[in-house]
């Protein structure tokens, strides 16, 4: 009789399981209720917990956590990919001859990528309705989902044989030494089994599922792997939930966003524009403009404060450069160069001949800092130093994969790295968390998330040096009391950079999203790769430690974030034009350019409308463009010296003396730095 296996359970019980037993035959041993709601497990053997599938046989003894859908994460997860599975099982089901790519899970759905039969036009969102009635009635077939592991070869005539060009061309590429896993929804060899290649895992069956808590909600065009060269595929977008209670809430917080999308509020607040003769650039109108420059300003006043010096740096360096500083290898594919054609590099012989100049347009502002930092002799008595700039970058991002101004080719960071010693870290980070909490604050948002993302599988250095680097980062929130449940703090493993732990810092808006903003990285790989060093009190050399660090992120996406957080209705400091004096008769005209004379005298962004139009029709165009005051003014108030303010949102206006409201105008101008 063969050994039995010890599955250690979260309450700390052991239970001896016969070979071959699964997480639900652990369930269904701990009793039917249990048996019932389990949908997967995460199961550790050793080298790390995995959430598995719920009849995937344990390999050996065990830590065993069961999965049901109070675990909302866990859950969520495993039903969006479902849903994106069964979508896919759907479309081939309705139009036999599509080709199926990939179908992963977002932060709130899912989508997949598709080429339509030749002997039909691509999809549309016409063919929506079709495909959710489908996708329905495969939910309610409650079909088993079934892993089995297959030989490279035989997957890729899998393919081959049904027409699927896509997926024998992945399956051909993947690492010899990975496992090859397929998923049938419903039994090999049954009349409506489906197949699709996946690393799974998966929910028992698609019953697990409610067919009422998806909905699919877009159609885009996609490239196959993200890269215009090859073919065109159609993505379908769709979010999933665990009940239509979350889903009703979830597209009402859509509604609300789509009313607060940056690309329809900055067309009619003529902040800015994007077309095809400059894809993924941003022409900056005159209005969005002043948004920029504004917080431009007060980021550097605030720098300037903190004690950072500003700096300018080339935005194209020789492509040996990057090499040495690591960024060629892990970074090739995401960076302009010129010429465009530059060697492979994959081997292990140089990046150029000698003579060459191969030249790349900068997608960070590191190096150039530290070639900076090299100028000179550096005593330890400079450390820390806190190089700032506000430097423009050029990424080559996916076609597909760039949105409005939130995600770009061209953008500028509010980048800084601060050299420090070792026994300075820990308290510049926490200075940096003091900073970053107050431009956050000032900007509107009161809640934002801590994340720790630690070191991935493929990076630079020796693990002692990760242990240091991620310990100091977590001493550092620690020490600045902020690795609390109020600040959502996590540890993320596998998220850090190549080079670097990292902070995260996700703000929370208006409406609930989140977005990841700031960050700080503990660098050592980079000062060592480029040689940077100063010298210590003991006069000998040593390496500084390198902190990358950015609060905004990209002046671009943040901007963005702001546009859509205050539904366009910006801080009056931040407001393009910070008030307009309109008239209703003629007869004011002249009082009118008075009041605008003294408003931009004492400093406020102001302009005058004094068109022959109705009042109501002026007040409408300027609310439109989220003008936060119009100060309207007629014989009444240029006999009397007043105006009637109002104010964008109020139900009423106010009428007051002139002084009174260039005061209130003049206060709410003032940025909160100067206050």
């Amino acid at each position: 009789m063969s050994e039995l296996l010890k599955i250690s359970l979260p309450d700390g019980s052991v239970r001896e399981m016969p070979q071959g037993s699964t997480p639900a035959d652990v369930a269904a041993a701990i009793g039917p209720g249990l048996a019932k709601a389990a949908i997967a497990a995460r199961v550790d053997h050793g080298s790390g917990a995995e959430l598995r599938d719920l009849n995937r046989p344990f390999e050996g003894d065990a830590q065993v956590a069961l999965v049901t859908s109070r675990d909302e994460a866990d859950a969520l997860e495993l039903a969006r990919h479902d849903f994106a599975h069964v979508l896919a099982e759907a479309i081939q089901a309705l139009w036999p001859g599509t080709q199926i790519t990939f179908g992963p899970a977002t932060d709130d759905g899912f989508y997949y990528d598709v080429m339509a039969p030749a002997s039909r036009a691509p999809f549309s969102i016409d063919d929506l309705p079709a495909i959710e009635d489908k996708m329905r009635q495969i939910i309610r077939a409650d079909k088993p989902l079934h892993r089995e592991v297959w030989s490279r070869a035989d997957l890729i005539k899998r393919w081959q044989d049904h027409g699927e060009s896509f997926k024998a061309e992945w399956a051909a590429e993947l690492p010899e030494h990975e496992e090859l896993t397929v998923y049938w929804s419903g039994g090999p060899g049954e009349e409506d089994a489906w197949l699709d290649m996946c690393r799974g895992p998966h929910l028992p069956s698609t019953g697990k599922l409610d067919p009422q808590a998806f909905k699919l909600t877009r159609v885009a065009g996609a490239y196959w792997r993200g890269d215009q060269k090859n073919a065109q595929l159609t993505r379908i977008y769709g979010t999933g939930w665990l009940n239509k209670k979350q889903l009703d809430a979830h597209l009402h917080r859509l509604e609300e966003a789509a009313k607060r999308d940056h690309r329809k509020l900055g067309r009619e607040m003529d902040l800015f524009h994007l077309q095809e003769e400059a894809h993924g650039s941003v022409f900056w109108h005159p209005q969005g403009y002043k948004i920029w420059r504004e917080l431009e300003a007060y980021m550097r006043r605030r720098l300037d404060a903190a004690g950072y010096v500003e700096v300018k740096t080339p935005q194209v360096m020789d492509a040996r450069q990057w090499e040495k500083s690591g960024h060629w290898g892990k970074y090739r594919e995401n960076m302009f160069v010129i010429p465009d054609e530059v060697p492979n590099t994959e081997d292990e012989g140089p990046l150029v001949s000698d003579d060459a100049e191969w030249m790349a347009l900068k997608p960070m502002n590191c190096p150039a800092h530290v070639l900076i930092f090299k100028q000179g002799i550096t005593s330890y008595r400079d450390l820390p130093l806190k190089m700032a700039e506000f430097g423009c970058c050029h990424r080559n991002e996916p076609h597909g994969a760039l949105h409005g101004i939130m995600r770009v080719r061209q953008f500028t960071q509010d980048d800084a790295h601060i050299f420090v010693r070792e026994d300075q870290l820990v308290q510049e980070v926490r200075d940096f968390c003091d900073l970053l909490d107050s431009v956050y604050h000032h900007l509107g948002f009161d809640q934002y998330a801590i994340k720790l993302a630690l070191r991935p599988e493929k990076r630079f250095g020796s693990d002692e040096m990760w242990d240091t680097a991620e310990e100091e980062l977590r001493q550092a929130v620690i020490a600045s009391g902020r690795a609390t449940e109020e600040f959502g703090w996590e540890e993320l493993p596998g998220e850090g950079a190549f080079y670097a732990p990292k902070l995260e810092f996700h703000l929370t808006d208006a409406i609930g999203r989140t977005w990841q903003v700031g960050t700080i990285q503990s660098d050592r790989v980079l000062p060592e790769r480029l040689d940077a060093s100063y010298i210590g009190e003991d006069g000998e050399r040593h390496r500084p430690v390198m902190l990358h660090r950015a609060i905004l992120g990209t002046f671009e996406r943040f901007i963005g974030i702001l546009i859509e957080h205050f539904a366009g209705k910006l801080p009056v400091w931040l407001a393009p034009t910070q008030a307009v004096v309109t008239t209703i008769v003629s007869d004011a005209d002249e009082y009118g350019e008075q009041v605008l004379a003294k408003l931009r005298a004492a400093g406020v962004r102001v302009e005058a409308d004094l068109r022959n139009e109705k009042i109501n029709y002026k007040v409408r165009e300027h609310s439109l463009k989220k003008v936060p005051h119009l100060l309207v003014v007629g014989k009444r108030e240029a006999d009397e010296g007043t105006v009637a303010l109002r104010t964008l949102g109020a139900e009423h206006q106010k009428v007051m003396p002139l002084d009174d409201a260039i005061a209130l105008l003049t206060a709410e101008a003032t940025p909160p730095d100067l206050r």
